[in-house]
């Protein structure tokens, strides 16, 4: 059995592939790369949708998948194969992923880059097979998805920045919306947006005061959370959903639920949610969170979709069995371990080492470097390693495994104001989450993956990513934050 796996690494190491395939059998010769234009495809319901077999002849190439993702997927190893050796490698791969989530997150509420980043991201996510792209429009900073119905989300909610809060406003229209959903398709890349509430809706709340938790516009807490206890409110919010349910048809949409604490206690002096409270036999506020997420997933699936939201929505009680939660707190492995055992369905993103706005190098100073005082690096080995190795030291058993629909690196940008730095702070550890999210734990080796870095490295070079280089730190300098 080892000899087999050093084998299928040794081999995997030699295609200059990432992520690595599952099974490789070469015989050491070699095919020219126009065998591609004779590529022979059919389909086949014995393999899973995003499956392959990969079969390199002397002059042709033939694909079996489990259906057009499986194809598409088979299409990527050859494009690493040409644009890395320049020839194909006779033989056969046999390859799926590891899980069926393998993401990224975009955060544009806080800086804004625009349609042309986002497609030249989908472009390399589509390269390394990453298959999620969680597009976080909505938060305090800014609102920058166009709603027809409530037009002063962005003429007004879309006004500023994290760093400037009177920056012009800037935004996706609905046209640009259902381009950037459309080419992400192309690539069997499923585009997730977050709506978030009912914290982090200070931009929303700034466009329309009535929104409002808090009844003291002075207050800074009061626009942070939705009035809960409003019908109007509900109102506006199943009138954006079904707008951003027109743009985006992916089976999940992601509603924030985090951190509502950080404005809610402007809920005990609202009528509207006191009398919430009284009707509905609530004790305390943490209570309201969980009424509010069951509300949610309630009008979400009515619409013909399911919800995600943060891990902090376990802390109020409720369970939502067709939810899936997003676990970011390292620092409460109790709550994904709990929220496994109990069946739920979870996608792991942890602040470490899944958050890409910490820094990446020893030697690098700009951005977050730590949490709670405890000094943060989130290498490209912390990402590859994971989940076998976390700092939470959580066991993930197959029991639980069962349960986790997969793997996300998020980008926060506080501290990310140009493309520049995003690219520098996402890339090369993408790849390394891309390894992870696809690649089997008995296939994963980070000296073959070290080595297997050198090709994408050129690849992205020729692209004109700014990308950190862990060869030579020096090469691509390290980009100021804001």
């Amino acid at each position: 059995m080892l000899s087999a796996i050093i084998s299928t690494v040794l081999l995997s190491a030699a295609l200059n592939v990432i992520p690595a395939p599952q099974e490789t059998r070469l015989n050491g010769k070699e095919t020219p790369v126009t065998a591609m234009d004779r590529c022979r495809v059919r389909f086949t319901k014995k393999l899973k949708p995003e499956e392959y077999i990969l079969k390199v002849r002397r002059k042709s190439v033939r694909i079996k998948a489990g259906g057009p993702a499986g194809e598409f997927y088979a299409r990527q190893t050859l494009a690493q194969e040409r644009d890395n050796q320049g020839v194909l490698l006779r033989g056969t791969i046999k390859d799926s992923p590891r899980f069926g989530w393998r993401g990224y997150m975009l955060d544009e509420s806080r800086h804004f880059f625009g349609e042309e980043f986002v497609m030249k991201t989908l472009d390399l996510m589509a390269y390394y097979k990453l298959n999620k792209f969680h597009w976080h429009l909505t938060d305090a900073p800014g609102w920058r998805i166009e709603i027809k119905k409530y037009p002063e989300l962005t003429t007004v909610g879309a006004t500023g920045c994290y760093t400037d809060p009177q920056a012009s406003p800037r935004f996706y229209t609905q046209d640009q919306i259902r381009k950037i959903v459309a080419y992400a398709a192309e690539r069997h890349i499923e585009v997730i947006p977050e709506f978030d509430m009912p914290g982090h809706a200070s931009a929303a709340c700034r466009a329309y005061p009535w929104l409002m938790g808090g009844m003291d516009p002075a207050d800074p807490n009061a626009q942070f959370t939705f009035n809960v206890g409003s019908d109007r409110v509900y109102e506006f919010i199943s009138d954006v959903l079904d707008e951003i349910f027109s743009l985006f048809p992916s089976e999940y949409i992601h509603i924030g639920g985090d951190e509502v604490n950080f404005g809610s206690a402007c809920w005990n002096d609202n009528p509207d949610i006191q009398a919430l409270m009284k009707r509905e036999g609530i004790e305390d506020l943490k209570q309201v969170e969980g009424w509010f997420l069951k509300k949610m997933a309630g009008v979400i699936a009515e619409k013909g979709h399911k919800l995600i939201a943060w891990d902090d929505v376990l802390d109020g009680g409720a369970e939502v069995r067709d939810a899936a939660i997003m676990w970011w707190r390292h620092e409460r492995p109790d709550h994904i371990t709990q929220a496994l055992d109990n069946g739920q369905k979870a996608i792991l993103t942890p602040r470490r080492p899944l958050y890409l706005d910490f820094v990446q190098y020893p030697g690098h100073t700009q951005g977050r470097s730590s949490y709670r005082g405890e000094y943060v690096c989130s290498t490209l080995k912390d990402i590859h390693d994971f989940p076998e190795v976390n700092v939470a030291e959580v066991e993930f058993t197959p029991e639980r495994l069962a349960n986790v629909l997969g793997i996300q690196g998020n980008l926060w940008t506080e501290t990310v104001k140009t493309e520049e730095r995003a690219d520098h702070m996402s890339w090369p550890r993408l790849c390394a989450i891309a390894e992870s999210g696809w690649t089997i734990p008995e296939n994963k080796d980070f000296v073959s993956f070290e080595a297997r870095m050198d090709a994408a490295y050129k690849h992205l070079e020729d692209k004109g990513i700014h990308f950190f280089d862990n060869r030579d730190p020096e090469r691509f300098p390290e980009v100021q934050a804001p």
